[in-house]
């Protein structure tokens, strides 16, 4: 593209310099600078009588020397960072000289800067003008081309002075128009344009001393080759246009306008001098004749300044100048132009701002965008331009890229502020690209969610649904929002899939039951949780569950609180059936509940055996239904972990009105091991009023054998339910044998014949005084006083059985015979013929203890007697011992002798007590006799001892079945403190 095509914008401000003072500006005007350069903050200038004039920021000559005695300084070059100065001077009669000065080194003596060396240029003694010249920046190399197109290479230390070789490493029969190098650590080359021809010699690296290559069979004009020291291209302009070289060839190019004089750059800009164009409008052409034609060209248009920007394609600032150009250079961050009558023009780049408030005026969004790119703008304020393409694309209705530019400023730009312009029902795949975005970069909210599912919702898209939903990585959307817009779309499957990705499990049961009413699936999704989701899931829903799915439930129940969970391990085959062509997923929930096939199946739900399809074929003929399925349940080795079983009791209240599989879940808890005391009488007590609600509602045989279950249940001992529960319960569910058995269990027998013969049972009555008579004997007088209560009672017991009671309390001495008589006087039921054999045995044998007890009398008190005789005799009388043998050794007796009251008499050694023993001797006891009086004695201790204890005394009597036996008992042993005999 020519640069006349190029669009044109005034990108510098212009202004031409003020001279500091007039010396300077008399300089300027009398047009002696032979060359410039800069470098180091200052502006060198070199003069035709060889002086060096070096001007500062003020724009005035802050110093001056004589370089050269003789000729013209023509090339100077400053060495960027250092106070070095090299000087080329040429006077046709000798060769040119070339001087390195050091500026910051003056001489003592004369103060001028020191010259660090001399060197006369060798062009084989060919006196030609030097056209073009450069340097290494640590001036190891320089390159000088002549006229006369020969290269002369200089190499050496000339800062230091240590000598230098030259040598003429090109020759040709054209000009050469421009050197330069390109440098880097490991290569350097030397570019060499003529007229005709441009090509490189390496002079330092690899390929070193090899001839020079040719690049390009196109050279150029002097001044128009230059190197760009930002890249280190080689930028070459023609008139056809302007080219980049790199150490490996040519790079791109721009088309140029024709011939060009002058070449520089500056930052990212191009600097182009042109000779004068022929003019192309009226108003030239009539400025032309009314000064003259061709002298007026000459006037007005000595030469056209323009800088490009290659890489935007732009004309940067174009002017016409009145003056020919001598001289382009940068300082002080402007490009400046010495033009021929001595005027300095200063080229100042505007802020960036200021270029793009340019290109927002002409509506040049896309290359604003792209100068803000190039200058290293931040983001947020790219945005900015984005935002601004997007709004001038939209006022022109293209909204398609609106949106695009929309997007690429989506970090910075207020949400609210797009969507108000993309709610229209016609612009809605625009407001969805949007709202996706704001997803994709995690800037969307609650409230973006939900406009952009009801925008899926209305397009009826349920593909784009779907991958919204199964996008890969972060979740970048309001996991719930998603949930509830999918649920009241109708959407089940996709509001089931999203909560089982990210782990909600309750919402896929709350949907799976509520919305899809897929019990048996929801149950099944359920046993494939861990313990502790399942748990939450279960008791939530149970109620619901055991309603649909009672078996399954009750099972689940049971497992998982007698501690026997894990979750059930699931592989599946999925195969393609053809379906009604009818039967497709739409925004209605009717449908959408038809389309959702074994969601179970199709989720990646947790503990999967096999990878599962996420979801089923919305749109076609054909969807995905289970074929065959496996299920298993273990326990797995490292996913699964134990947990503990809640009590039982949390589960009472989901099995209201389902007292069948209450009771099968109570009776599977009772048989396991891990129950607490607490939890077993829980169950044992629920279980117990489950039997006798069953029973209640029962007939006939199903009656009894709920009765039969209850009964079993509470037989035995220590059992954990409470009496009081099972006393209660029973009564209300009139449960007989219940309430018996509480009453037989905890010792109340007397309480057991008290309700049947409250209830007039007579059958009763006598069978709980045969089952309870030898434990409780008190219920013998109690079933002596109700069968003799009432003439029908004694009737239906009969004489045989109230004869049988007057016989058991008549042997235990239950009643004496007054109380008996007694108790049949208090009403004429009883008759003396029923209670004339009781009577005449009970005198009888009264008759005979009198008898007895009369002998036993006699023959005591005669004893006494003797007793007392005896001992009368032994106090009163002498005692004669007749006794002739020892009963100790059996022989004759003889003195000394020992003589008892007993009657018994001792040898004296027999009984070794020796003569004389005095008291000692008195205490001396018959051995025949010390038995016998150890005993009594002995007895008599035993008496004194219990006579202390009155303890044991009411003890026993409380104990006795004849009280006053007792007390004639202990009386005589002396418990009323009477000494014995």
């Amino acid at each position: 593209m020519a640069l006349l095509l190029w669009k044109a914008f005034d990108f510098f401000e212009v202004s031409q310099v003020k001279l500091g003072d007039d010396e300077t500006r008399s300089f300027f005007e009398n047009n002696e600078v032979s060359s410039v350069c800069s470098g180091s903050d200052s502006l060198f200038l070199g003069s035709d009588n060889g002086y060096v004039r070096i001007v500062g920021p003020s724009w005035k000559v802050v110093r001056s020397f004589l370089a050269h005695e003789t000729g013209r300084i023509t090339h100077m070059r400053q060495v960027e960072g250092t106070s070095l100065l090299v000087t080329v001077s040429e006077d046709l009669s000798n060769e040119p000289v070339l001087k390195v000065w050091a500026l910051d080194k003056p001489v003592k003596k004369t103060g001028l800067p020191t010259c660090l060396s001399t060197t006369n240029i060798n062009n084989g003694r060919k006196q030609f003008p030097i056209s073009a010249f450069t340097a290494l920046d640590d001036l190891s190399q320089l390159a000088v081309g002549f006229a006369n197109g020969a290269v002369t290479l200089i190499r050496g230390d000339l800062i230091h002075d240590r000598g230098t070789k030259q040598r003429v490493v090109y020759e040709s029969e054209e000009p050469i128009t421009g050197v330069e190098f390109v440098s880097d650590p490991k290569l350097t080359t030397l570019f060499v344009a003529t007229t005709s021809k441009l090509l490189k010699l390496v002079i330092s690296g690899r390929g070193h001393g090899q001839p020079p290559r040719t690049v390009e069979d196109s050279g150029c004009a002097a001044g128009c080759m230059t190197v760009n020291k930002k890249t280190g291209d080689i930028i070459v302009v023609r008139d056809d246009a302007v080219y980049y070289y790199t150490a490996d060839g040519r790079g791109l190019c721009f088309a140029n306008d024709g011939a060009t004089t002058l070449v520089s750059t500056f930052e990212d800009y191009v600097a182009l001098v042109s000779p004068p164009t022929s003019a192309k409008n009226g108003a030239s052409d009539n400025m032309r004749r009314r000064f003259g034609g061709a002298t007026t060209e000459s006037l007005f248009s000595a030469a056209v300044f323009t800088m490009v920007d290659p890489q935007l394609q732009i004309v940067s600032h174009s002017e016409t100048l009145i003056s020919p150009v001598k001289a382009l250079f940068q300082i002080w961050g402007d490009l400046f132009i010495l033009t021929q009558d001595g005027k300095i023009h200063r080229y100042h780049e505007k802020s960036l701002q200021q270029r793009l408030e340019l290109l927002y005026q002409r509506n040049l969004f896309p290359l604003a965008i792209s100068l803000a790119q190039k200058t290293g703008m931040d983001m947020p304020q790219q945005n900015v331009i984005y935002r601004k393409y997007g709004d001038h694309l939209y006022q022109k209705g293209d909204y398609d890229n609106a949106m695009a530019q929309y997007i690429k400023a989506i970090d910075n730009t207020e949400p609210s502020q797009v969507i108000r312009k993309f709610l229209d029902t016609q612009r809605i795949h625009n407001l969805i690209e949007y709202l996706e975005e704001l997803h994709q970069h995690h800037k969307a909210t609650a409230d973006h969610t939900t406009l952009l599912l009801n925008c899926y919702a209305k397009l009826k898209d349920v593909e784009k649904l779907e991958k919204f939903i199964k996008s890969e990585g972060d979740l970048n959307f309001d996991l719930e929002t998603a949930i509830n817009m999918c649920r009241q779309g109708g959407y089940y499957e996709q509001a089931a899939y999203l909560a089982t990705k990210h782990g909600e499990s309750d919402l896929v049961v709350d949907i799976l039951i509520e919305d899809s009413k897929r019990y048996a699936e929801a149950l099944d999704f359920i046993w494939h949780l861990d313990a502790e989701s399942a748990y939450s899931c279960l008791m939530k829903y149970a109620r619901v569950l055991l309603e649909h799915c009672p078996d399954s439930t009750a099972e689940l129940f049971i497992q998982y609180y007698t501690g026997k969970y894990s979750p059930k391990v699931r592989s599946s085959t999925v195969e393609t059936v053809q379906a009604p062509s009818g039967n497709r997923l739409t925004f209605g929930a009717a449908n959408a509940v038809q389309t959702v096939q074994n969601l179970t199946n199709l989720l990646p739900l947790p503990y999967m055996g096999t990878s599962a399809i996420p979801s089923p074929v919305v749109q076609g003929n054909s969807q995905p239904t289970v074929a065959d399925e496996t299920a298993s349940q273990g326990r797995g080795n490292d996913s699964f972990k134990s947990y503990k079983p809640p009590p039982p009791r949390s589960a009472f209240s989901s099995f209201i009105d389902h007292p069948d599989e209450f009771i099968v879940f109570l009776e599977a808890c009772l048989e396991s091991d891990s129950l607490g005391e607490s939890d077993t009488a829980d169950i044992y007590t629920t279980l117990f009023e489950m039997y006798l609600h069953k029973a209640k509602d029962g007939k006939g045989v199903q009656k009894e054998e709920w009765e039969l279950k209850a009964k079993k249940l509470i037989e035995g001992h220590d059992l954990p339910i409470e009496n009081s529960n099972v006393l209660l319960l029973s009564h209300l569910s009139d449960f007989q044998d219940g309430t018996t058995l509480v009453k037989e269990q905890s010792g109340l027998l007397f309480d057991i014949f008290r309700s049947y013969t409250s209830a007039k049972d007579t059958k009763g009555a006598i069978k709980a005084l045969r089952k309870y008579g030898p434990q409780e004997p008190q219920l013998y007088p109690a079933a002596l006083a109700y069968f003799t209560s009432d003439s029908r009672i004694l009737d239906e017991a009969g004489p045989e059985e109230l004869s049988s009671v007057l016989k058991k309390i008549d042997e235990d001495g239950l009643m004496a015979p007054l109380q008996v008589i007694q108790t049949l006087g208090s009403n004429a039921v009883a008759t003396m013929g029923m209670i004339k054999p009781y009577l005449h045995e009970t005198i009888t044998r009264e008759r005979r203890e009198i008898a007895t007890n009369k002998r036993q009398i006699a023959s005591f008190r005669k004893e006494t007697e003797q007793k007392r005789v005896e001992i009368a005799e032994l106090g009163s009388k002498p005692a004669v011992f007749q006794a002739q043998r020892c009963p100790g050794c059996g022989a004759m007796l003889d003195l000394p002798v020992v003589h008892f009251l007993c009657k018994h008499s001792f040898h004296q050694r027999c009984l070794k007590v020796e003569a004389g023993a005095g008291e000692e001797g008195d205490k001396t006891e018959c051995p025949v006799c010390a038995t016998n009086n150890s005993a009594v004695r002995a007895m008599k201790r035993g008496q004194d001892e219990r006579a202390e204890r009155h303890d044991l005394f009411r003890d026993a009597l409380d104990k006795s079945d004849e009280r006053f036996k007792t007390v004639a008992q202990w009386f005589g042993q002396g418990v009323m403190g009477v000494n014995g005999l």
